[in-house]
């Protein structure tokens, strides 16, 4: 059996795992580099495998940095089934056609600026994939409930838990058979952090021979719920109060943005902040919050009521979607009193680029950083105190005040990641530590080993390892 670390080693994106065996071929996640121009030239490279030779797919959860390359897996062979949760699948839909559509759309501009255009509608090589290509990706998708047991193979059993992370976000149990004996499997996909609204804690894992573990925030303690959420209301309180501008918070379209709604729907519903005038601008995020409500088990009732009402200017929250590409520009026309949230969640594409064009010059206003930014992001270059960005070719200066929330991240912290392992009856015979950039991963690994006496290691991109 030979497990290879294809992506997300040493590193945060591009999540992908390869499982061989003599007799099957699978891969846990399918995911896109994220971050600076050098990063994202790696979606291009080949895989060291045939996408034809794989027999399915197993994918933990819907963020493009661990699904986004499943269009190309299928466009260059692969015909088998990709197995994930009923919630994942639904979410894939929005999530892989908008990627592909921003593909094309970054393509095309990029053809304009070279003064080239397409002929015959041939795509050239530096297109990832095509709208078409993510459409018939979509038809090899099959969702399944959690805790339910699959068998994708004749050798192989599996079943989805409840990572915690986002919405359909699962840990992967795999048995697989072998001549003489049964070996499990366990990847641990993203694990959130408990005590988050919306979605439940991560399922603690009795055991497993091979455990593969992230360690995003393996280096680090979040600040607790309750002093995140003070310091939210202070940021809010002071910008659209004191300093009379407006607040823009950099979402990722899928979780954090359905989870901020959830927070300001509370705070607001508590008396914390008086009512809002909140603007989420990403199609995307309101097709994801529609099918967040399909899934009702995460919600309590009145958020759902929130939620449905999105387009209805009632409840705690003056909560409005907004859809076309006018909407969007007219909020830049909003000085004052405003929460706009908008995609993406590193700031690296989407509309959240327009408007921390229009906002990052002016001192009145706050930029809030909630989720994780990968190296070579804009995102990153704000949360690491860069007075001066580029921003379509613009060179802007940082004026407004950046405050990063780290609280709120979908992502569980040292302490969590530590319990977690901790609900395992005995230490697996390895352990690899992945997801995290190179020192967190590697401190992590050194952590686990000095607090939990496991064998352990982090390994960097591209190894190869026999089981």
């Amino acid at each position: 059996m030979r497990l290879s670390f294809i992506g997300a080693a040493q590193e945060v994106t591009g999540s992908c795992f390869l499982v061989e065996t003599d007799e099957v071929r699978f891969l846990v996640d399918c995911g896109m580099f994220q971050g600076g121009r050098e990063v994202r030239e790696r979606n291009f490279q080949g895989w060291p495998f045939d996408p034809r030779t794989l027999d399915f797919v197993l994918l933990t959860h819907a963020h493009i940095d661990h699904s986004g390359l499943l269009p190309r897996l299928c466009a260059l062979g692969f015909k088998g089934p990709i197995h994930t949760t009923t919630a994942t699948a639904d979410l894939l839909s929005v999530m892989l056609l908008d990627s592909a559509f921003i593909q094309e759309s970054d393509w095309t501009r990029a053809q304009r600026k070279r003064g080239r255009t397409p002929r015959n509608g041939a795509a050239p090589a530096e297109l990832l994939y095509t709208v078409a290509q993510a459409e018939a990706c979509l038809a090899q998708v099959r969702g399944v409930a959690y805790d339910t047991e699959l068998k994708p193979h004749a050798d192989v059993r599996c079943r989805f838990r409840d990572a915690g992370h986002i919405l359909g976000s699962a840990i992967a149990e795999i048995w697989l058979d072998e001549p003489g004996r049964t070996r499990k499997l366990v990847f641990s996909g993203d694990l959130g952090q408990p005590g988050r609204p919306i979605v439940r804690d991560p399922t603690p894992i009795a055991d497993a021979d091979v455990l593969v573990v992230e360690s995003t925030y393996g280096n680090r303690l979040h600040r607790p719920m309750q002093e995140t959420v003070d310091e939210l209301v202070r940021v809010i309180e002071d910008v659209l109060r004191r300093r009379q501008g407006n607040v823009i918070i950099p979402a990722f379209a899928l979780g954090r943005t359905q989870e901020v709604l959830y927070l300001l729907t509370d705070l607001c519903r508590s008396g914390r902040l008086p009512p809002l005038q909140v603007f989420v601008d990403s199609p995307m995020a309101d097709k994801v919050t529609a099918i967040t409500e399909k899934h009702p088990e995460f919600l309590d009732d009145e958020t759902r009521a929130q939620l449905s009402q999105r387009h209805a200017r009632q409840g705690p929250l003056h909560l409005r979607f907004t859809q076309s590409v006018e909407e969007s520009i007219e909020l830049n026309r909003i000085k004052a009193g405003a929460i706009i949230i908008a995609a993406s969640g590193m700031c690296d594409a989407g509309r959240i680029k327009h408007h921390l064009r229009h906002h990052l010059g002016r001192p009145e206003c706050a930029v809030v950083i909630i989720g994780f930014q990968a190296v070579g992001t804009l995102g990153r270059r704000l949360v690491d105190g860069d007075k001066q960005v580029r921003i379509f070719g613009e060179e802007l200066k940082v004026r407004a005040s950046v405050h990063t929330i780290g609280g709120l991240s979908a992502h569980a912290d040292q302490a969590a990641l530590l319990g977690w392992l901790r609900g395992f009856r005995r230490a697996p015979a390895q352990t690899f530590v992945v997801h995290g950039e190179s020192a967190t991963a590697c401190g992590f690994a050194d952590t686990i080993a000095a607090e939990l006496g496991w064998r352990v290691e982090a390994p960097p991109a591209g190894a190869r390892i026999e089981l």
